[in-house]
């Protein structure tokens, strides 16, 4: 692992990733040494049931820079219920929750019926709106409907964020509409990511956010490794790369877009 100067350093914030998950939990203090080695010094670390919703906000007590985002994700709709939705409505009251997540849809993944999907979905819309949190939003193969139910919800008046966006830019243009911040993952350095470049090319540099979602989507070049919040730096270099820009100027931007949007106080540039 490439140890960086200080003058090399950027400040990335990591928007999305998982330290929750089970092959960094018992590490968390080396991966978030590799990830200052990189320059990443913020991150969100996202939920998705109540296992990693509850983590998430441990992580978020237990160190400054790590922030809590809770909610449930589509795959997992189908276990939603009065229980787990009055326990994840008191996670939003903890300061360390700065927005509910991973919500949406999931027409890939054949876990949870569609209907339920949709309901849970609008249901965790509306209890952001009720918390004014903004909201994380997981969106696979099911661009339509969740196009629509943001739209019917009109959720510009808390924002949010299209997790890891690997749609065309005719899909980036409607959810920039709708007000959302777009956030891109490792993605946006796969050769053959046409559409995601492009949209790389065409997002507004205030409206844009970087991530990992560690431990999946690994950016060049470290591409079939498992993925770390360190990458990020990797996510940052293809962004900048694309759009001919420095790489700090992508850090920068996505760095404060995010510490806006997720009403962060304790974070210094």
């Amino acid at each position: 692992m490439a140890i960086y100067t200080h003058e090399e350093l950027l400040n990335i914030y990591d928007s999305h990733t998982h330290l929750n998950d089970d092959v960094f939990f018992d590490e968390v203090p080396a991966y978030m040494a590799r990830a200052k080695h990189f320059g990443v010094t913020q991150m969100n670390i996202v939920g998705s049931d109540i296992q990693l919703n509850q983590r998430a906000l441990e992580l978020a007590h237990a160190y400054d820079n790590l922030h809590a985002i809770v909610g449930w994700h589509p795959e997992e709709s189908k276990d939603y219920d009065a229980g787990t939705e009055k326990l994840l409505i008191e996670q939003l009251s903890d300061p360390q929750t700065v927005a509910v997540g991973e919500m949406g849809l999931d027409y890939y993944q054949d876990v949870s019926p569609k209907d339920i999907q949709k309901k849970v979905f609008a249901r965790q819309i509306a209890i952001a709106k009720e918390h004014h949190l903004p909201i994380s939003i997981h969106d696979r193969d099911a661009f339509e409907d969740t196009y629509q139910i943001l739209k019917d919800a009109d959720v510009r008046d808390i924002g949010g964020v299209m997790h890891s966006f690997n749609g065309d830019t005719e899909w980036l243009k409607k959810f920039l509409d709708l007000g959302m911040h777009i956030s891109y993952s490792g993605v946006a350095s796969f050769k053959n990511a046409n559409e995601v470049h492009e949209s790389v090319l065409q997002t507004p540099l205030d409206k844009m956010l970087v991530e990992t979602d560690a431990p999946y989507l690994t950016p060049a070049p470290y591409r079939g490794k498992q993925n770390e919040p360190g990458f990020t730096k990797f996510v940052v270099e293809a962004i900048a790369k694309l759009r001919d820009v420095s790489p700090k100027e992508i850090a920068n931007a996505t760095y404060e877009n995010a510490v806006q949007l997720f009403g962060i106080n304790n974070a210094e540039n």
